[in-house]
């Protein structure tokens, strides 16, 4: 498994909006796996691999058009925009993307401007725990209530950061046991798949009859935004929303809440809030599943969205689906995978495109 990689996904910045670095990051790698590639006017990385004759005998040739099967990994992570820098140098942010605020105090951050990235801290305004009141620790502070520290005087930071400039989590990737743990696993785990699975299409040597399109997605944590652009040109009749979902299976959570159990397999994903997925579609990756013996699990997620959703109700619409990656501990810096349903997510997405 090529934990190198999506080490080095995870530790790229890339906000909403400011996806570069991990778009060039994906070029950089994807020699080969596709016939064309683009960037759209949204950013997104648009890659597409025509069908492909494999050790199996090809199939009989047909006027009408391949099925088109997109993959949609958005490459953006939470994150926050530089709104304020105040006299005594301190960053003053506007967040792009869901947090909660109890697992904001004390981060270590990386602040990207033009002029260089700055190491930093992160904490909220007020007193700290030996001057503060009882009442005064009861209170979870707002989002806007946290400063950026980067110890330098004002002046300097005024010439070095500037309004517009963003910020991500500085924490590396590490391996815990059977498990990865990382800032940004949500969502450079669907950009790894989105390469790995072809690759392991490749391995394979079955080709595909298919026409493949991997689009690498802009803006997703804010509302779908690449996903949606990008579908409406791609026109898929297929859309899998690449994605990690909950997965809820630790103390103080209700068991038919958990969404997902880690080391069960890849997640089936049957709906959300922004999309309902399609029922033949979800059967055909079930029944896939069980004959290539890859672990699965079905999952259904009270609230939130995914690519998916986007694909599905583009232009005159597709069949969509999508297939996810249970983590624990979600936006944070210690989202937790399972190897073993990274590896189930990445062979049933070659397995089916060898198919398609």
């Amino acid at each position: 498994m090529n934990i190198d990689l999506l080490k080095r996904l995870c530790e790229t910045p890339g906000v909403p909006g400011r996806e570069e670095r991990v778009r060039k990051l994906i070029e950089s790698e994807i020699s080969g796996l596709f016939d064309e590639v683009r960037t759209d006017a949204m950013g997104s990385l648009i890659c597409t691999r025509h069908p492909r004759k494999g050790k199996k005998p090809a199939k009989k040739k047909s006027d009408a058009r391949p099925t088109r099967v997109m993959l949609l990994c958005h490459m953006d992570e939470i994150g926050f925009y530089v709104t304020a820098i105040d006299s005594k140098g301190f960053l003053w942010m506007n967040p792009a993307g869901g947090f909660d605020t109890r697992n904001l105090f004390s981060r270590r951050v990386l602040v990207c401007a033009d002029s260089g990235d700055y190491k930093g801290v992160m904490n909220p305004g007020g007193r700290p725990v030996h001057i503060s009141s009882p009442k005064d620790r009861e209170k979870v502070p707002e989002v806007k209530e946290f400063f950026v520290d980067i110890g330098l005087p004002g002046d300097q930071v005024k010439k070095k950061i500037k309004v517009g400039d963003y910020v991500v989590m500085d924490e590396p990737l590490i391996e815990v046991g059977n498990k990865i743990v990382s800032k940004a696993l949500d969502n450079r785990v669907a950009c790894w798949l989105g390469i790995e699975s072809v690759r392991q299409l490749d391995k394979s040597g079955e080709g595909n009859s298919c026409e493949v399109v991997v689009a690498f997605t802009t803006q997703e944590e804010v509302g779908l935004r690449g996903a949606k652009t990008a579908s409406h040109a791609v026109a898929p009749d297929v859309g899998l929303g690449i994605d990690v979902t909950l997965s809820c299976d630790t103390p103080g959570v209700p068991e038919e809440e958990a969404v997902t159990v880690q080391g069960r397999g890849f997640g089936l994903h049957i709906k959300d809030s922004s999309f309902i997925s399609d029922y033949a579609l979800t059967a055909e990756f079930e029944d896939l599943a069980k004959k290539k013996k890859i672990a699965y699990q079905r999952t259904i997620l009270a609230a939130g969205g995914q690519d998916g959703a986007a694909a599905q109700q583009a232009a005159a619409g597709a069949r969509a689906l999508g297939i996810t990656v249970g983590t624990r501990y979600i936006h944070t810096v210690t989202e937790m995978i399972d190897k073993k349903d990274l590896a189930a997510a990445r062979d049933i997405l070659a397995a089916y495109m060898a198919k398609a």
